[in-house]
């Protein structure tokens, strides 16, 4: 397929309200398709071509784009794939040079929109309201099988395109049975919505399980014999990172296991380290036995997906605990009660925050494990009102802060347009470390400035603390947090998983 029919449909969707039209115009496109260009196709939609990082930053294009586009439409799908395979390969002395000239020949076979859009794809900007959850309606109305069914083995595989090159193959819908949970093949981890207090978590008076809320670093655990493999929410193998969790798994009573939990390190009296300290525990690769003597990490594990040969996704949670408490030592599990009481809750809910943590969950004993999902079987209760938020652009600090970037602008996920709504801006909270930090992650996503706001690429997620949120001209939302301060950057989420605008509506005063 033609570069440009992708192209067209792109805007074609960008311009269209009705997720059923979104929906109705992808499906056409996606039967178009030859099978080896159908991976291709989903991940320039969604914004994330195969390859991953390109490495190409907004320097590199706008060069590129100095030169006149093409005057007719030449690239396959195939030819800009082949051309990312070639740019992710780039490493070495000259790389730079070498990326600088690749981007330069691609976009020369391009023309004025086709530029635009591979311009975009590259540095992480597509926005074209081809969210995954709108792809995957129309994935499934292309290859008529039911959205459920597709959705339950994209959570299985955690790969959209993978699964649509599948289910659009001659195969159809029975390649869907290939798609189990499977050993060392993680799974999206199942996710939470949140509640106000523990009395509305508790308000349909039936008893739940309630449980300390780990500011940790989530993992998924998967073990046979004396293999071990520990996967971050984002399903990337971090196994060398932590032996001292791997050794703990392998205490475990159980010949096979998938476990979901928590990693947090913890002082010497059992309260928690800071998230971010947690998380310098998985950035680096090197000098592990040192970490590991100065910032050890202790597992606390939740739920169980399987064990000993058995799948246990589909059983209710009340069935999944009794087992997680047989192959698990208390010490190994997150603290946790069973009560429609919602002063009992409240008493266990204090004394998590006395012990250090965030707060409670509260969560469904009849719900089964909803790999991927964000629903009201799972609900989260913290004390302060947090939001997941993406910079979009960042300023230059003066002062004691000059030579740094400073203030974040803060966005909200958009699920109507696929874009990010800016809800204001905060420079509070922030340590000397952390401005370090993110000087250097922002300056490596630079897309352009405007005098001395460096705008970047939506990448960045950060979790942020807030007293209310009130109603502004200033800001494209209508809205801005009052109060907001950064709790801390949360580098095991990406953008999609960002609060929506409507998340933070909802904060708005009646």
């Amino acid at each position: 397929m033609k570069l440009e029919q992708l192209v067209e449909t792109s805007a074609a969707v960008a311009a269209t309200s009705g997720r059923l039209e979104k929906v109705a115009k992808l499906a056409a496109l996606l039967r178009q398709l030859e099978p080896d260009e159908v991976a291709i196709t989903v991940g320039f939609l969604i914004g994330w071509p195969r390859q991953g990082k390109l490495g190409v930053g907004w320097s590199t294009i706008s060069t590129a784009l100095a030169q006149s586009p093409a005057p007719a439409s030449t690239l396959e799908l195939r030819d800009v794939d082949r051309a990312f395979d070639q740019l992710s390969s780039v490493k070495g002395k000259n790389s730079a040079n070498e990326r600088a000239r690749l981007v330069a020949e691609l976009l020369s076979r391009a023309r004025a929109d086709e530029q635009q859009f591979l311009a975009a794809l590259m540095i992480g900007e597509v926005r074209q309201g081809a969210l995954e959850g709108v792809l995957l309606d129309a994935i499934a109305k292309a290859a008529g099988v039911p959205t459920d069914r597709l959705r339950r083995a994209v959570m299985m595989a955690g790969d959209l395109g993978a699964v649509a090159e599948a289910v659009l193959g001659p195969d159809g819908e029975s390649a869907l049975t290939g798609y189990r949970l499977e050993l060392f093949r993680p799974v999206q981890p199942m996710l939470a919505d949140s509640a106000e207090n523990v009395h509305d978590a508790l308000s349909g008076g039936e008893p739940m399980a309630v449980e300390w809320k780990l500011d940790g670093a989530r993992v998924q655990v998967h073990m046979r014999d004396e293999r071990v493999a520990i996967y971050t929410r984002n399903l990337n193998d971090v196994t060398g990172r932590v032996p001292e969790v791997v050794d703990a798994v392998r205490s475990l009573r159980a010949r096979e296991l998938i476990l979901d939990g928590e990693v947090i390190a913890l002082y010497s009296d059992g309260r928690p380290h800071s998230f971010q300290m947690t998380m310098r525990r998985f950035g680096r690769r090197l000098e592990v036995d040192t970490l590991r003597a100065e910032l050890p990490l202790t597992p606390f594990f939740f739920d169980i997906l399987y064990h000993d040969g058995e799948e246990l996704v589909d059983r209710p949670l009340s069935e999944r605990l009794a087992r997680l408490d047989d192959v698990t030592a208390p010490s190994q599990r997150v603290s946790r009660i069973v009560t429609s009481d919602p002063d009992e809750a409240a008493r266990f809910q204090a004394d998590a925050l006395e012990r250090g943590h965030e707060g409670v969950m509260v969560k469904s004993l009849t719900a089964p494990y909803a790999a991927g999902r964000r629903g009201s079987a799972w609900l989260k209760v913290k004390t302060a009102r947090t939001l997941d938020l993406v910079v979009l652009a960042v300023e230059w600090g003066s002062g004691r802060r000059k030579g740094w970037l400073s203030n974040i602008h803060l966005g909200a996920r958009d699920p109507a347009t696929g874009g990010f709504v800016m809800l204001g801006k905060t420079f509070k909270g922030m340590t000397d470390e952390m401005l370090e930090w993110q000087t250097k992650e922002f300056l490596a996503r630079e897309t352009h400035r405007d005098g001395h706001i460096v705008y970047v690429r939506p990448e960045v997620v950060v979790e942020v603390a807030f007293n209310d949120v009130q109603h502004s001209p200033h800001y494209p939302g209508g809205m801005a947090l009052r109060f907001a301060r950064v709790k801390g950057y949360r580098p095991d989420k990406n953008p999609a998983e960002a609060d929506t605008v409507d998340t933070v509506r909802a904060y708005l005063p009646a």
